[in-house]
């Protein structure tokens, strides 16, 4: 289909043209409408176009000649071309893949995926340039002036050089000594592939080759790179990235990180490789950020990215490398608004275009080890510890038989060995994947759960601000000094630890120690976090107290001892990713000890030392932990075995909603291969004064899930009382 047709005034035959266009409303195809003479559309153009009463955004889809049927002329014509960059083909075709796959309206996807666009265009800038005029009779100033502008600057820009004033450009402009001249475009820093580059040990020049022999067959890949923790995995991907840069001039590269608190550490060692920081992506950009990156990026200006999953929707002109690290990380799925799995969208753009995906991680997913072990994707492995550094020792203290002291959270054996690494002046990490001071408040009365409005999700308690918070809602209070129940006075309490509390501990059996805190509370932002980080780098925190912040991507080289204080808490819940989970996220915190040139070790406190997960991180066999967890979800053809759909009811009308379930219940299609669970109330029922209801469904492999959804909820009119979610692949059953 041709991106562009154009009808000329001489036709004898005037013919009428077409284009189809994703518009910005949840409607669940493309409309048509007529290009007007005069007007010339591609693919990718931005346009607006009227839509009942309303005038709307779109992007056009396609071009094409109008049918020659009278009805053609029933069509709206488009109102006009928005002069914004438009949308590379391929970035377009892709989006509207991504559309179709998470059953998402096109024009709902493509709101998300144009969210750069939302701040105004920026205001023409102009620069002034020296012209071939001779300047004999100017002052020294003036002089200095026209020597900045032998490469155009701004006016300001070039008084400032040249220590004037403004109107002294501009006096130079009126005489003819310069030449003003439209600003062409922001500026990106260009990486250089040559800067500096690593020297790689035997292990990772192996890795290295191998991903270089995937490069050079210049086809689709996805290539699992599996490391330990400390093997070296940036450095080998980064060489992948060079090659990228040296191969075309044009080419683009995008580097996925699952959190934000990773970005320092990784911008870091990226600008020290190529001499040049990467263009970054996430969601503490401004508006107007936001607007210049995604135009650098949509005309080829931008070639190399780092950001976090939304990255992936950026228009792309010229994409051909992927790196997504940490592949396994849960951050990668959205969880509201358009829900998607980005790893596995990536790995869709990537067959779809043809070039090479390398998943990076030291634990990866179920889904892709599976990949790997049956030949889906190239798995290459890094098994040691760069240089000399060895992999911790890692022990469990059982709970039931060596509990801590009434009101401790840390046992004896835990505390012994955290006070022998302070007196070798090494460095402690208390992990406890639990924000602020307690899970729960409860009255000692009456024993009232305090728990958000219209909400079933349990307020936590943060001392340090004296404040209960709804970490699902972002519900906040004043810890109140009466039960809100029966009004008791002085009557709640806190139920089990959180990192306040952990730190209030730390604090009175090691007042001489510097603790602190690493949690998105504590560092809600990259300028935080790498504060944070630096500080522990240089020796000025004695033990970290932290959540999943500090579980992944940090090397701090005098970390000598991981305590994990409830290595239990992952295993709890329904879901079917628990054990998984639970062992990625231990591994991972556990593996920040030792990364230097001193022996590391960890300690696991658990009630349940004979589970699998916590006998397979005592023996470091995560072979056998795969093996067992394979095990159980081909039994039950759950994911990587089969494929799961979850269906999200919620309303405020309880008997409506629960009338409606029953309804969707009773027209689930009877399809070999393909079975339905629910209706059932999910874990937090209620959620802001909306009640929920959840279906599952499991397909095998060989199955169109997408297509059996869409049939069966198509097959019933939903009240409008009654919002409804498709979360293809689901992540979270809550």
């Amino acid at each position: 289909m041709p991106d562009s047709v154009q009808i000329s005034e001489n036709s004898v035959e005037k013919r009428l043209v077409r284009a189809r266009v994703a518009v910005m409303t949840p409607m669940d195809r493309l409309l048509d409408y007529l290009i007007p003479d005069g007007l010339t559309l591609g693919v990718g153009d931005h346009v607006r176009v009227p839509l009942g009463n309303a005038r709307i955004r779109g992007v056009v889809a396609e071009v094409c000649e109008a049918p020659e049927e009278a009805s053609a002329f029933k069509l709206k014509a488009v109102l006009e071309r928005i002069d914004d960059p438009p949308v590379p083909a391929k970035s377009l075709e892709f989006w509207l893949k991504a559309a179709a796959w998470t059953l998402t309206p096109p024009g709902v996807f493509l709101t998300g995926c144009l969210s750069g666009l939302k701040a105004p265009k920026a205001a023409t800038q102009y620069v002034y340039a020296r012209t071939d005029k001779v300047a004999d009779k100017l002052k020294p100033r003036q002089l200095g002036v026209l020597e900045a502008a032998l490469i155009p600057q701004s006016a300001a820009e070039l008084a400032r050089m040249g220590g004037v004033s403004d109107s002294v450009v501009k006096t130079l402009e009126k005489n003819g000594f310069l030449q003003k001249q439209v600003r062409t475009g922001d500026s990106f820093p260009t990486p250089d592939p040559a800067f500096k580059p690593p020297v790689l040990n035997d292990n990772q020049y192996a890795a290295d080759q191998l991903l270089k022999a995937e490069w050079d067959r210049q086809v689709y890949s996805t290539v699992l790179l599996d490391g330990v923790t400390g093997s070296g995995k940036t450095e080998v991907y980064l060489e992948s990235v060079a090659r990228a840069l040296e191969a075309d001039g044009d080419t683009q590269i995008l580097i996925l990180l699952p959190e934000i608190a990773l970005t320092t550490a990784v911008m870091s060692r990226l600008t020290a490789r190529f001499g040049a920081e990467p263009v970054q992506w996430h969601s503490a950009l401004s508006q107007g950020q936001r607007r210049r990156v995604w135009e650098g990026v949509a005309t080829g200006r931008v070639r190399l990215v780092v950001g976090a999953r939304s990255a992936l929707f950026l228009p792309f002109a010229k994409l051909r490398l992927i790196i997504i690290d940490e592949e396994h990380d849960a951050s990668y799925k959205q969880e509201d608004g358009v829900r998607y799995q980005a790893r596995d969208l990536a790995v869709m753009r990537a067959h779809k275009d043809g070039f090479l995906v390398v998943l990076a991680s030291a634990t990866p997913s179920m889904e892709t080890l599976t990949n790997a072990q049956k030949g889906r994707y190239g798995w290459v492995r890094l098994e040691n510890r760069h240089g000399t550094a060895q992999l911790p020792d890692i022990d469990l203290i059982d709970l039931k038989s060596q509990p801590p002291e009434k009101g401790f959270w840390l046992s004896d054996r835990l505390v012994r060995e955290i006070q022998e690494t302070l007196v070798r002046k090494e460095q402690v990490l208390l992990f406890l994947n639990r924000r602020g001071y307690a899970p729960l408040v409860l009255c000692r009365v009456c024993g009232e759960r305090m728990t958000a409005p219209n909400t079933d999700s349990w307020l936590v308690e943060h001392r340090a601000t004296n404040r209960l918070v709804c970490h699902l809602t972002g519900f906040s209070m004043k810890k109140p000094e009466r039960c809100p129940h029966c009004g008791a006075l002085d009557s709640l309490t806190a139920v089990g630890p959180g990192v306040e509390r952990i730190l209030e501990e730390v604090q009175e059996r090691f007042p001489e120690a510097r603790a602190e805190i690493f949690s998105s509370d504590t560092t809600p932002d990259a300028e935080s976090s790498a504060a944070l980080i630096k500080r522990v780098e240089d020796n000025q925190t004695d033990i970290l107290i932290a959540t999943q912040a500090a579980a992944k991507g940090h090397n701090f080289p005098n970390l000598t001892l991981v305590g994990i204080v409830d290595a239990d808490l992952g295993l709890k819940g329904g879901d079917l990713r628990a054990a998984e989970r639970s062992f990625q996220l231990l591994a991972q915190a556990t593996g920040r000890a030792g990364r230097a040139t001193k022996a590391g070790r960890a300690l696991l406190q658990t009630y349940t030392p004979e589970h699998p997960v916590m006998q397979a991180l005592k023996a470091q066999d995560r072979d056998a932990f795969v093996a067992y967890e394979q095990m159980g979800r081909d039994m039950a053809r759950f994911p990587p075995f089969g494929r799961l759909a979850a269906i999200i009811l919620s309303g405020k009308d309880r008997a409506g909603l629960d009338r409606f379930s029953r309804e969707l219940a009773l027209l689930v299609p009877n399809t070999e291969g393909i079975e339905v669970f629910g209706p059932a109330d999910a874990p937090i029922a209620l959620v802001r004064g909306q009640w929920r209801k959840r279906f599952l469904v499991r397909a095998d492999r060989n199955r169109d899930l997408q297509g059996f959804v869409s049939a069966w909820v198509g097959a019933i009119k939903k009240p409008n009382a009654v919002r409804l979610i498709v979360d293809i692949d689901p992540y979270s059953f809550m």
